[in-house]
């Protein structure tokens, strides 16, 4: 692919053109694209699935440590807060690269990142600390913060602006693969057969006990290794592809249309004052944890409900969730080219509310099937919520914007912690799940007030 520069010509908005084999794709000064370039958006989506893998294994994670380190439900949530909690910090440094180089630059980075992270596994397997475990969790998660800053917000400006939302939603479609290829890997690769490990460890000497979850955790390796394989051949394919820059043009030539780069505390003050912006960063924040959360202790709730399967059986529960959520995301699109997508949305919240009461009170099996169906519901939320709330933002904050919106991530660190929480204090894993419910009918508020804005419109 050829890159072409406009000669800039004095009062009129710079236009950078690409040649691809679909012929001329012209960038607006708005950053962008009058057509999408296939190759690119096909490459850029496969990222999807990298942090979707990440995501999933730390579910896995969850229950090995749970067993092999004596950990509460609170302190094995704590996975996810090293986790998301890498995303929350490394967002606006990630936004920063952004701003002064291209997105192109920042996912690089971010897969570099994710090697180191999964090479951390190797000395933490070694030495068999849980706080060496999060330390690796946590650096998978600084890479995942810059791909995920940089490729959400590249999926909506690469084509037309009219179709942003349509291509957040369709390269999200792509998460559900690598998270159940994370689920199978973990399955296979980190679980084994026999006995629960709780009910393993139990029959056990303390000498037996050690070796037995120094040997655990080194099955914890498996994956990660198989990981970095593909960082690297994702790594060189990015490296060698061009890409369209996708940035708003800023001129100083034009005194009217000129669109000035705005500074750091500038941008912070106009989002502080954005009230739609505001609304759509808490959505956000509470439908991740709440989602976190699900995924985190479905395979637990198997465990606790019935005593007589294993960590590897249960974890099929895990792979038919995300089979859930990959058709709930088709099955959403569907319904959002035909009705108004904050109408769908909120029907959903309704819809999960419910499952989520369900799930609480419930005792028998029935529960970590609805636990599992409610991943349907799940589906077109994050990509529904990023797209409307960046479409509130001026094009001139996009890059600060989109990275604060990929900060509110930090709920997938406190939700399921505070359910791991309610689990302890109230000895019911299952009834922790109302946490959720009421994040879910905080997502169906959000949504009831879009349709009635909707509506005034």
């Amino acid at each position: 692919m050829e890159k072409i520069e406009k000669a800039d010509l004095p009062g009129e908005l710079v236009r950078e053109e690409t040649k691809s084999a679909m012929g001329v794709i012209e960038q607006y000064s708005d950053g962008y694209l009058s057509r999408t370039p296939i190759m690119q958006f096909i490459l850029l989506s496969c990222l999807f699935p990298l942090w979707g893998a990440a995501a999933s294994l730390n579910d896995i994670l969850i229950t090995q440590f749970k067993s092999v380190f004596t950990l509460s439900d609170f302190a094995s949530a704590l996975v996810q807060s090293a986790f998301y909690g890498g995303y929350f910090l490394i967002s606006i440094p990630a936004s920063m690269v952004i701003r002064k180089t291209t997105y192109k630059t920042a996912i690089l980075a971010g897969l570099l990142f994710y090697i180191v992270g999964c090479s951390l596994f190797f000395p933490a397997s070694h030495m068999a600390t849980y706080n060496m475990f999060l330390l690796a969790i946590f650096s998978i998660a600084i890479g995942l913060g810059f791909l995920e800053t940089a490729a959400n917000t590249y999926s909506t400006m690469l084509g037309p602006r009219k179709h942003a939302t349509l291509r957040l939603n369709i390269s999200q479609t792509f998460y559900p693969i690598g998270a159940m290829s994370g689920i199978l890997l973990g399955k296979y690769l980190v679980f084994q057969d026999g006995g629960s490990l709780a009910s393993q460890l139990a029959q056990m000497t303390i000498e037996e006990a050690k070796a037995f979850k120094l040997e655990m955790l080194q099955h914890t390796l498996e994956p990660y290794h198989m990981i970095i394989y593909v960082l690297a051949a994702v790594f060189i394919l990015f490296a060698i592809t061009k890409f369209p820059k996708c940035k708003v043009a800023a001129q100083e030539n034009s005194e009217e249309s000129a669109i000035k780069t705005p500074g750091f505390s500038e941008t912070l003050s106009y989002l502080a004052g954005n009230l739609h912006f505001k609304k759509g960063i808490l959505t956000q924040f509470l439908y991740v944890g709440m989602q976190v959360a699900v995924w985190s202790f479905t395979i637990r709730l198997a465990l606790t409900i019935d005593p007589n399967i294993n960590e590897r059986l249960a974890a099929n529960f895990m792979i038919y969730s995300f089979i859930c959520f990959f058709v709930g995301k088709f099955v959403a699109n569907f319904l959002m080219a035909k009705f108004s997508p904050n109408k769908v949305l909120f029907f959903y919240s309704v819809i999960g509310s419910l499952l989520l009461l369900y799930i609480s009170f419930v005792p028998d099996i029935s529960a970590v099937y609805l636990a599992v169906a409610v991943s349907i519901l799940f589906g077109p939320c994050w990509a529904t919520i990023y797209a409307k709330t960046l479409e509130s933002v001026d094009e001139q904050y996009t890059e600060t914007a989109g990275a604060m919106i990929v900060m509110s991530i930090i709920g997938g660190a406190c939700i399921p912690a505070i359910q791991g929480l309610v689990s302890d204090l109230t000895g019911s894993m299952q009834l922790s799940f109302m946490v959720n419910f009421f994040c879910f009918l905080a997502v169906g508020k959000y949504f009831y007030d879009e349709v009635k804005i909707e509506k005034a419109r």
